[in-house]
């Protein structure tokens, strides 16, 4: 049946409605309380957009499914959107956790920890944290002002010898002892929650640890205390005057500017903001209602909900009951247009609109001139825009330590996880030409590895030089039986040489394409010598040891093969360095004074 065909019999009932294109694929969900009236808006009236007319243009069929309630309709759409992941749809990414402060109070001597997910585990968690909020800055406030320990120790099982440094700073009650009063480390903990509660009042605290180290003239500990006070200061900045301490909300605002839109969520706990988010989204539904709708469902998909939450548009009542099925926790969901809401919302709104200003239309220029270099770099190399660039760079002095890098580009960014280096092997003397040959052969005869480094098959490689190395490098790839496209960069005036063409592409000195390629060789060059140089301080370094009585080339390898830098051999103990194999009480004791003489 056509599009035009079905859209008559649509009804005018609550329910859930799915795009498909020509391939059957889901490519947006959609809820609505009369799917009549909905569908038929994308099909019908006077301008959608143009992101929601490309969108219409795909589809070539749809579906739908009829709810009991409007409540019902938008918990399947979040199911459906979940199991989809349709292309037109807002997604939000699994991996933006924040971090919350977790407190297991049912540890005899509990401890302040930072986790990212939430567990039905019968610990308290306070947050969550978002930027400009800084969690480990709070937790090193309480830390200062509350005497909780910091250790990892489970007290339960291992106990350490002796209480740590803290316990004699006055920092912590020392709870590892044997005989530690638990009614006393309880007080302690109880203080630490009213604080995140907004209850205690921590500045005093504070100001009293401050002034009794000036009195005593231990002003090192009382500008420590002043530091926390500052501290202390910036976090209050961030508390909204007039807003009640058992006040616990979520604002969210949406904001569109008819071609790019965003949702800015602020967070408030016990009276105090902490701190803002900001999500670029792709918006195709019809109204803001609905686009801020799907995003909360989404949100709190793995998040606690708060006993309130604010928005700047009229998300309806469904959202409330829809977020009591998926959490099992009353909320209640206020459009706030009066009041301390309002101001919450306002700002929340222009903390939206300053988003897609500052970052989401700058990252949008950003995209489109990567996508124009790799457009205008294919059109002068006569190959389609190379979606995956590799350069390799050879580097050595004289001939010594010759190494080489592999630094890659994926659409026009760098993929620093695929970098890879490499020390020459078979090359006598300072021959970059057979470098550069050997390096190619060995990157090539790794097409088929495990290493997705390796696996993944490049658009380009740009090898840095002229037309020297670009013939040692078609050799390589001939003799792998490998057809690439291929080019070398002469330094000097930053020409193109091409296999088979005597004359140089030579790119405009205003051209993307050209900051693109100049990016991609310094990167590449930067990481050659990074790596030469640490070869040859690594050599010079051996060499030096070996200077020392008793320590030859077998056990300097042993010492590397163990401590793996040489800061870490410097900074070991006798009892740690004669440990390792073949170094013996006399060798350590050497070792140690060797570097205490040469520091």
């Amino acid at each position: 049946m056509k599009v035009a065909e079905k859209l008559k019999n649509l009804p005018a009932k609550s329910g859930v409605y799915l795009m498909l294109d020509q391939a059957g694929e889901i490519i947006y969900v959609g809820k609505a309380k009369s799917l009549k009236n909905r569908v038929r808006q994308y099909f019908h009236g006077g301008d959608k957009g143009a992101k929601v007319a490309a969108m219409v243009s795909h589809v070539a069929d749809f579906r739908y499914i009829v709810t009991p309630s409007e409540v019902d309709a938008l918990v399947l759409e979040s199911n459906l959107i979940k199991a989809h992941q349709p292309r037109y749809n807002i997604l939000l990414k699994d991996d933006k956790n924040y971090p919350f402060i977790r407190i297991d109070v049912r540890q005899p001597f509990p401890r302040i920890e930072i986790v990212r997910k939430l567990k039905d585990d019968g610990a308290k968690y306070f947050g969550p944290y978002m930027l400009g909020v800084s969690v480990s800055e709070i937790v090193d406030l309480i830390h200062s002002a509350y005497p909780m320990r910091t250790c990892k120790y489970d007290l339960v099982e291992r106990r350490p010898k002796r209480p740590c440094l803290n316990h004699h700073l006055g920092r912590c009650t020392a709870p590892c002892r044997e005989g530690a009063d638990r009614a006393e480390y309880a007080e302690v903990v109880q203080s630490v929650i009213r604080f995140l509660q907004g209850e205690d009042d921590i500045e005093a605290v504070l100001k009293a640890k401050m002034e009794r180290a000036a009195e005593s003239e231990d002003f090192e500990n009382a500008i420590y205390y002043r530091n926390k006070l500052k501290v202390l200061d910036k976090l209050i900045r961030n508390q909204i005057s007039a807003v009640p301490k058992d006040l616990n909300c979520d604002v969210f605002a949406y904001s569109y500017d008819g071609i790019f839109a965003s949702v800015s969520v602020t967070a408030v706990r016990a009276g105090r903001m902490l701190g803002s988010d900001n999500t670029a989204v792709e918006s195709l539904d019809i109204d803001a209602q609905s686009a801020l709708t799907s995003f909360i469902m989404q949100y709190y998909e793995g998040r606690p909900v708060p006993p309130l939450i604010m928005t700047n548009v009229n998300v309806g009542e469904a959202l409330s009951e829809a977020l009591y099925e998926l959490k099992g926790k009353r909320t209640e969901v206020r459009h706030a247009q009066r009041g301390l809401g309002a101001r919450l919302v306002e700002m929340t709104v222009k903390n939206a609109e300053l988003f897609i200003e500052r970052t989401v239309k700058k990252e949008q220029e950003a995209e489109n001139r990567k996508k124009t270099a790799l457009t205008l770099l294919g059109e002068a190399l006569g190959i389609p825009a190379p979606e995956r660039m590799e350069c390799f760079d050879i580097s050595n002095i004289s001939g010594t330590d010759k190494v080489a890098s592999m630094v890659v580009f994926e659409h026009g960014d760098k993929k620093s996880a695929h970098y890879r280096r490499f020390r020459i092997k078979t090359v006598e003397g300072a021959n970059d030409f057979a470098c550069m040959k050997e390096v190619l052969s060995r990157r090539l005869n790794r097409l088929g590895d495990k290493d997705e480094s390796f696996s993944s098959r490049p658009d380009l490689i740009v090898v840095d030089g002229g037309k020297g190395q670009l013939s040692y490098a078609l050799e390589a790839l001939a003799e792998a039986g490998e057809s690439v496209n291929i080019v070398g960069l002469a330094e000097e005036n930053e020409e193109l040489f091409l296999p088979g063409q005597s004359d140089p592409v030579v790119l405009p000195r205003d051209s993307l394409a050209l900051y693109l390629v100049q990016r991609l060789r310094d990167e590449a060059h930067r990481f050659a010598i990074t790596y030469h140089r640490s070869l040859r301080a690594d050599r010079m370094t051996r060499s030096e040891l070996s200077k020392i009585r008793g320590i030859g080339e077998v056990k300097i390898k042993n010492l590397f093969r163990e401590f793996r830098t040489m800061d870490r051999i410097r900074a070991a103990s006798e009892d740690e360095l004669s440990s390792v194999k073949g170094i013996t009480k006399a060798d350590a004791r050497r070792l140690v004074e060797y570097f205490a003489e040469h520091v």
